[in-house]
Parts: C-alpha cells; sequence; structure tokens
C-alpha cells in the first residue's frame, strides 16, 4: 500500500484542487456570471456527452489496463495498442455520420422543449470523442504506473480554463454563446495535450494486426463498453431527464447538489487510479492474498477520508447554501441523500477493479443493464412526482442496489468482502459525529461558520481515527503530515 497510498496522496491532491476550483465555478461564477437558463445549459450538454462518450471509447480505456500487463513483448504490446489507437475512430465515425442524418430528428425532440438547447446539440458529439481519447491517453500512461499528470489533466486543466472564459463573459470579453463554444474547444485541447504526454511515455510501432486473444479482447471491450455506459447512466440520466419534464433552470439547481456530493467520491478516484492497474496485475498473478489485502485495506482507508469529508458537507451545508443566490436553493435533503451514495461507493474500495478485471465482467454487465433500465423508470416515475428530489431518490435506489450486487457478486466468486471490524468502527463514528454536528450551528456568518465547525470537526476526528489505530495506513499519513514520531 505505501506506492498506493504516494500516488494516490498526489492524486488526491490534484482532484481536490480541481475539485476546489470546480466549487469555485460552480457556486459562485456559474451563479453570479450566467443566467440559470444558460448554467443549465452547461449542465446538459456535459451530462449529455458523459452519456455518449463511453460508446465512442468501446471500453478500449479498460480494455489497455486489463491486457498490457498480461504481454510481455514489444510486439504485442505495440499491436494492442494501435488497436486502441483506431477502434474509437472508427466508432465515432459511423456515430458520426447516424447523427448527421438524424440532426433533423434531434432538433424536433427539443422544440417541444427546452429551444435553448437547439444550436449546441453538435457540441455533445464533440465533447465526447475528446473525452473518449482523453481517457484512452489516460489509461495509456497509467499502465505505467504514471497517473499524476493525466489526474491533473482530468481534475484540474479543463476547470482552470472554463473559470479564465468565465471571467472573460464578466468582462465582456466573450459573449454567453461564444463561452459554450469556448467549453468544446477546452476538451479538445486537453486531449491533445494527454495525446502529447502518454505518446512521450512509450510511442508505439503502429501495426494494422490484432494481438493475441484477439476474439478475447473484442468481446472484453464491447462488454467493457455497455458496462460503462451503465455507470454512466447511472450517474448522469438523472440531470438528461431533469432536461426533458423540467425547466432546463432546474438541471443548474440539481448540478449544485450533485456537484457539492460528489466531493465525498474524490478519495476513491485518486485511489482508484493506482489500484485499477494494481488489481488488474494482481489477478493475471492469481494473488488472491494480496487481492484480499487490497481489497480491504483500498475500502477501510477510503471510508475513513470519505467519512470525514461527508461530515464537512452534510453538517455545514444550510450554511454553505447561504452563500449562493436564492434561485439555486433547493431541500437539503437532496444533498444529503446523494452524499450517502457517494459514501457507500467509497466503502466498496476496488471492487470495480476486481470485476471488470475479472472473468466475471459479464455478470457484472448483465447487473447493470437491469439497474440502469430501474433507473429509467425510477426517474420516469420519480421526477414528474417530486420534481428534482425525485431524481434524487432515483439515483439513490439505483446506486445502493448496483452497489449491494457487486459486493455480493465479489463475495461468492472470489470468497472475500472488503469489511473489518474497524469497518463498523469508522461507520459508528461517522453516524455520531453527523447527529452530533448537524443541528449544531454557530450565530456568525456562514463563512466563519463553516470554518469553526470544520475546525472542530476536523480536529475530533483525526484525533480519534489516530488514537483508535483504525488503520496503520492512515495513521502513517498522519504522522507524516504531522511529524510525528
Amino acid at each position: 500500500m505505501g506506492v498506493i497510498i504516494d500516488q494516490s496522496a498526489k492524486n488526491m491532491f490534484t482532484t481536490y484542487l480541481g475539485f476546489g476550483i470546480g466549487a469555485i465555478n460552480t457556486l459562485f461564477l456559474y451563479t453570479n456570471f450566467l443566467t440559470p437558463e444558460y448554467y443549465g445549459l452547461v449542465g446538459f450538454l456535459l451530462s449529455a456527452s458523459n452519456l455518449i462518450w463511453p460508446l465512442m471509447a468501446f471500453g478500449v480505456h479498460n480494455t489497455l489496463v486489463k491486457f498490457y500487463s498480461s504481454y510481455d513483448t514489444k510486439e504485442q504490446r505495440d499491436k494492442l495498442l494501435s488497436v486502441i489507437l483506431f477502434m474509437p475512430l472508427g466508432i465515432a465515425a459511423i456515430l458520426g455520420l447516424l447523427g448527421y442524418f438524424a440532426y433533423g430528428l434531434l432538433l424536433d425532440y427539443f422544440s417541444d422543449g427546452n429551444e435553448l438547447v437547439k444550436p449546441y446539440i453538435w457540441m455533445i458529439f464533440v465533447i465526447a470523442v475528446a473525452t473518449a481519447y482523453f481517457e484512452i491517453f489516460f489509461s495509456w500512461s497509467k499502465v505505467n504506473y504514471q497517473s499524476v499528470f493525466g489526474n491533473f489533466m482530468k481534475e484540474v486543466f479543463h476547470r482552470v480554463c472554463i473559470s479564465a472564459l468565465l471571467v472573460s463573459v464578466y468582462f465582456r470579453l466573450l459573449t454567453v454563446q461564444e463561452f459554450i463554444f469556448g467549453i468544446s474547444f477546452v476538451f479538445v485541447l486537453r486531449t491533445v495535450i494527454m495525446k502529447i504526454y502518454a505518446f512521450r511515455l512509450y510511442f508505439p510501432k503502429i501495426s494494422l494486426s490484432f494481438p493475441q486473444n484477439k476474439s478475447f479482447i473484442l468481446k472484453y471491450s464491447a462488454l467493457i463498453l455497455i458496462a460503462g455506459s451503465v455507470a454512466m447512466v447511472l450517474l448522469d440520466l438523472d440531470k438528461v431527464m431533469i432536461e426533458r419534464f423540467l425547466p432546463i433552470e432546474m438541471v443548474a439547481v440539481y448540478g449544485i447538489a450533485v456537484y457539492i456530493s460528489s466531493v465525498i467520491a474524490v478519495p476513491s478516484r485518486a485511489m482508484h487510479q493506482i489500484t485499477y492497474p494494481m488489481t488488474a496485475t494482481l489477478l493475471n498473478k492469481k494473488d488472491k492474498k494480496g487481492l484480499e489485502d487490497l481489497y480491504k485495506k483500498s475500502s477501510l482507508t477510503l471510508l475513513i477520508i470519505s467519512g470525514f469529508i461527508f461530515l464537512l458537507i452534510v453538517t455545514n451545508v444550510r450554511q454553505l447554501y447561504e452563500l449562493i443566490p436564492d434561485v439555486y436553493q433547493l431541500s437539503f435533503s437532496i444533498v444529503i441523500l446523494i452524499s450517502c451514495v457517494k459514501l457507500y461507493d467509497n466503502l466498496m474500495g476496488n471492487n470495480n477493479s476486481i470485476l471488470f478485471n475479472s472473468d466475471y465482467y459479464r455478470l457484472v454487465l448483465a447487473i447493470g443493464v437491469v439497474l440502469a433500465v430501474l433507473a429509467f423508470v425510477f426517474n420516469l416515475v420519480f421526477i414528474p412526482l417530486f420534481g428534482i428530489f425525485g431524481a434524487a431518490l432515483a439515483t439513490f435506489l439505483a446506486f445502493a442496489l448496483y452497489n449491494t450486487a457487486k459486493l455480493i457478486l465479489v463475495k461468492q466468486k472470489f470468497g472475500i468482502q472488503p469489511f473489518t471490524v474497524q469497518t463498523f468502527y469508522g461507520l459508528a463514528m461517522v453516524t455520531v459525529f453527523t447527529f452530533l454536528f448537524y443541528f449544531w450551528d454557530f450565530p456568525l456568518h456562514p463563512v466563519f461558520s463553516i470554518l469553526l465547525k470544520s475546525i472542530l470537526i476536523s480536529s475530533l476526528y483525526i484525533f480519534l481515527v489516530y488514537f483508535l489505530k483504525l488503520s496503520p495506513d492512515i495513521n502513517n499519513l498522519i504522522k507524516k503530515v504531522l511529524k510525528l514520531k
């Protein structure tokens, strides 16, 4: 876990830096520099592209991670990388032609609801292609155990660029329409930079032939394509369906709640960059003991860190909403509900890495497809009934079922599970702290109230984690940060 903690710490720093910049964009720049309608439009375009890009990538970014370490010769690795480069290009060309001939139908679809979307539909395709290739080049760097720069590009770069674009709108250097076009350019630029970096790490000899296990690679890519699409459906379907049933500004209101809660997912995203290729290596070597150890440690480490972030968000959510315009106010229960989803995701540890790099990914696919359909039905029923709270409820139910099914699957097929006694101590501590501090507010300006409560929670939480020795890895990290002997 030493290597994991080291790179995860660097990735977590860049990820939180990115989320910090994103928080400024989401809570202050977007809300003050754009109207709610245009803010909702941006959220819809990005969510729609997130639904499409896994189809563009055809699952090859995961295929690269799974199979790269299984090839021992440069020739076979070059053939694999060549396939990884060219396959998404063909998929994108086919989808581009379909989109071109169906463009009139797309315009008719948005004629009944939010007309604002119609001039920008093509951007969904551009952002999706750019994101697909970015993920491929990011995986390219991860298989070489160099994830820090890619994580910076994924979490920080585009958010800094969007901040600059928003400031340009404020100073009237750009129109709102030019700003939206500029977003697609930022995603393309990010992909180009990531490509240059990946090629500097390893430049393959281009080959037009498949490596060994061609049929297995194609089957795996096709199934991971659907599995990846399922994951993105569960993440972004709610925002896309809100656009269909509610005014587009509601996408912005809901998006703020989702963004606040998504900060809890940062530790998992940071650790995932290094645990994913390591899990693939352990599975290829059939090292069950090492796999179980990694599973338990990753789950416990993520619970302790994400539980701390969960506390800071849930106990300060009321003061946080006092800092943004009233038009974006909503029920705090939405933030809490989605925050519980993110905490559960972290509790899973490297569960996804185990399943998607094993021979049981077909079962994950079947489960995911069923739950994606359920998520669609949940949104279809709950959004008209409960508005944006219905979208949060649909997301909560879908992810709770999906995560539970994956835990059961790993237990049945591998005979391992991520929980220990320390896991229940950690959950109990998070629960007690939540009820203790949620209703306790300082009668001060929201910023000072958030700071004071956060300092108090941080001090008590870190002390208890260290004193109870819940995780040796976390204790070593605390010692390192605080310079303790």
